[in-house]
């Protein structure tokens, strides 16, 4: 499955809903091990958005990480602030299971509780 690449509403909703996480993954000094992948990948699965500490002032590794990340596990790249990054992977469509909602879309039953119409 490839993860397309985010609209800005999406990024933005994304961002609003990353704002109160902690940081789940630390990437230390033996940097992007597969160790740190697959635990990367394990809190994907299950919180679909998550944040991302990255030790070090180096700006340019911190990019060249998450282009890594996004190339390896398929999620796309929400926010990069400080040693801080957040990444964002739709959960896989289990059989049975309704399909997760896309950030920053409103459902029809929401806009129809709220009040508003088409």
């Amino acid at each position: 499955m490839s993860t397309k690449s985010l609209t800005p509403a999406e990024r933005r909703a994304l961002r609003a809903r990353s704002h109160h996480l902690k940081p789940v993954v630390m990437i230390g000094e033996a940097g992007l091990t597969p160790a740190v992948l697959k635990e990367i990948d394990l809190a994907l699965k299950s919180h679909e958005l998550i944040k991302i500490r990255v030790p070090g002032d180096d700006r340019e590794r911190r990019d060249s990480l998450l282009a890594e990340i996004r190339a390896a596990l398929d999620a796309s790249p929400v926010q990069h602030i400080g040693k801080v990054l957040v990444i964002f992977r739709p959960r896989p469509e289990e059989p049975g299971m309704p399909p997760a909602p896309r950030p920053g879309k409103r459902s029809e039953k929401r806009r129809a509780r709220r009040g508003y119409h088409k």
